[in-house]
């Protein structure tokens, strides 16, 4: 019973109020009765003195008027009759030395009280130079009793028996024994009847102050803690709308603008997120990010369909459990496992791995790993960022790609073979018929045509051979625009294909030190993306010049344009948008890119949305620097 008490009144406010109000009260309302116990009961001391001294009074007169005319049975019937009166216990008349001479009890006549030894009251000491009336309580056998003493003054007229007033001032003293139960009673059921009504007060008090506190403090504070538990439970619709104006109402706004701002940013985390995982999935390598105790903590889209899993079977579990099907860590010393290698932020690592797909099957994997550093409530947290790249799967694609461009380039030399092979065929026929008909000279020119076409046929053959041809790393002095008339020409009927016409502003003699093939390949690139940009036809214009130290070649479309938000990333590698629809490897643009910057120069895209592009290819004039 005590202990379910003691919670409720140490733990709840309610209780702890209550309490405390209760014991202040409680002690005020004691002392104050006790005060005004001790200050009734003295005024009651008060107002029986003054009753006793104007009895004392009264029987000091007739005592004196007995004693003048010696009424010795007077005063003494005058005695016994006080002494019978309503709470008064006893009368006595004392003479100076402190017998008693008269008395309304008879066995205390003759009762000798030592005055000096305080026998009758504690302040009587003697009586020679005392006047005046005096009260206290003395205790009389078992009872204790309110005892007023009177001093009777010599006169001249009592000189004859008492002697003279000089060497005798009291003739006797009047002693007076009052009920002090009375008082007592009269005392205590004042208190009692204080003790109540301070009862009741207090009970009232204590209820008044706890409805005001539970409608103006507790209520409040409930309303706000129980809005304190849902917000942390999760509820951002908590909210307390208090009213009023004064601090708890202030309190609640504060609250509830709290709870509105910590939705707010909650919201954007979400968003944030959101677009994190929309960022992660729209890569089209796999991406897991581990923390340092190898939990997967995000994986993209990508990397589930590697891996065959859903996402809550990958994020939150262990990291080898997605990757290598295995109920334990890997063995550090038989894989590389980047939590173990990159321990410092900002280290990087690529490796080679098999991951398992299923129980059996296998997937040849390139990864490349970074760690992140997090800032977190308990300092820097590292991160394991993987980029997994299934090479299977990008082989598959970067074949299909080359068989797609081979297959155009192909269909391109086939359509510029085609027209030397029948004239070759048409001059064949006539040199045959000169010959059988024996005009030689037809024959001669028959076989000369015939040898200009074959000599146009090994061209279409050798610029293609010259693109195919890998790059051997050192530089040619290549003429820039003999490459890109040749690269255009195979192009040709890929351009006739889509209703593109292609016109070529090339000023002579544009020479640069670059690999031939990469040269060609980049033109081949920026023609063919230029295609891809005017799925119903339009214009592609090649312009050459020669500016300052540099051979600036520009390749200008009217095409679909490309996007301001996308301008920044279409050199990125894997990243491919083509208005034509096809899904591309996103590799062109970077393998361009790469190229220029390895022959010293830059490469440069513009476009205006819905009206076409530019793309400027920038290289050190190999003429310039031959001047130098």
């Amino acid at each position: 019973m005590i202990a379910p008490l003691r919670r409720i009144f140490g733990r709840s406010l309610v209780g702890r109020l209550a309490t405390s109000l209760v014991i202040q009260l409680v002690v005020v309302s004691v002392v104050f009765l006790g005060g005004f116990v001790l200050l009734y009961r003295g005024s009651l001391m008060a107002e029986r003195t003054q009753a006793a001294e104007k009895l004392g009074m009264l029987l000091q007169v007739s005592l004196e008027n007995a004693m003048l005319k010696r009424d010795i049975e007077g005063l003494q019937e005058i005695v016994g009759r006080l002494g019978r009166q309503d709470d008064i216990v006893s009368v006595m008349i004392l003479d100076p030395k402190g017998e008693v001479r008269f008395s309304s009890l008879p066995d205390r006549l003759g009762h000798r009280f030592d005055i000096p030894g305080g026998g009758l009251c504690h302040d009587c000491k003697g009586f020679d130079t005392m006047a005046g009336m005096g009260t206290t309580f003395v205790s009389e056998g078992d009872r204790e009793v309110l005892r007023a003493v009177k001093s009777v003054s010599n006169r001249e007229a009592c000189n004859q028996c008492h002697g003279p007033t000089s060497g005798h001032p009291v003739n006797g003293i009047l002693v007076i024994d009052h009920a002090a139960e009375g008082v007592r009673r009269s005392a205590a059921y004042s208190a009692a009847v204080l003790a109540g009504s301070g009862a009741v007060v207090l009970l009232a008090l204590v209820f008044g102050t706890w409805w005001t506190v539970r409608a103006t403090v507790l209520r409040p504070v409930a309303e706000l803690g129980q809005a304190s538990r849902a917000l942390a439970a999760g509820d951002l619709s908590a909210r307390i709308a208090p009213r009023g104006e004064d601090e708890l109402a202030d309190l609640g706004r504060t609250f509830d603008a709290m709870a509105e701002r910590l939705a707010l940013s909650l919201d954007q985390v979400r968003e944030r997120e959101d677009i994190l995982q929309a960022t992660l999935d729209a890569i089209p390598d796999g991406i897991r990010v581990i923390d340092q105790d190898y939990t997967v903590v995000r994986a993209n889209r990508a990397y589930l369909a590697q891996t065959g899993l859903s996402a809550t079977e990958v994020v939150g579990q262990a990291c080898w459990s997605s990757s290598h099907r295995r109920s334990e860590p890997c063995i550090p010393t038989l894989a590389t496992c980047p939590v173990v290698e990159l321990r410092t932020v900002g280290e990087r690592i690529k490796f080679n791995d098999l991951h398992r797909v299923g129980e059996d099957e296998e997937i040849h994997v390139e990864v490349a790993a970074a760690t992140m550093a997090v800032p977190t409530g308990e300092g820097i947290r590292l991160y394991v960022v993987e980029a997994i790249r299934d090479l299977e799967e990008m082989a598959k694609v970067s074949h299909e790609q080359k068989l797609s461009e081979i297959g155009q380039l192909a269909t391109g030399v086939a359509h510029e073979i085609r027209n030397p092979l029948a004239s070759i065929r048409l001059g064949l026929q006539a040199a045959s018929r000169g010959i059988a008909s024996g005009d030689c000279e037809d024959a001669v020119t028959s076989l000369h045509i015939v040898d200009q076409e074959i000599e146009r046929c090994i061209e279409i053959t050798g610029s293609l051979l010259k693109l195919s041809t890998p790059s051997s790393g050192a530089g040619d002095l290549v003429s820039l625009t003999d490459v890109t008339r040749e690269v255009l020409s195979l192009l040709a009927f890929e351009a006739e294909a889509k209703n593109v016409v292609v016109t070529i502003d090339m000023d002579p003699m544009l020479r640069v030190i670059a690999p031939d093939s990469e040269m060609r390949m980049v033109i081949t690139n920026l023609a063919q993306n230029a295609f891809h940009a005017m799925p119903e036809g339009g214009n592609l214009t090649v312009v050459g010049r020669r500016e300052d130290s540099d051979v600036v070649v520009t390749l200008i479309d009217d095409g679909v344009g490309i996007r301001p938000e996308d301008l920044d990333r279409i050199f990125l590698p894997f990243w491919s948008r083509r208005a034509d629809g096809v899904h591309g490897t996103g590799l062109g643009l970077a393998i361009c890119r790469a190229i220029v910057k390895r022959a010293g120069g830059t490469i440069a895209g513009a476009s205006t949305f819905g009206h076409g592009s530019r793309f400027t290819v920038r290289l050190p004039d190999a003429d310039h620097q031959d001047a130098l």
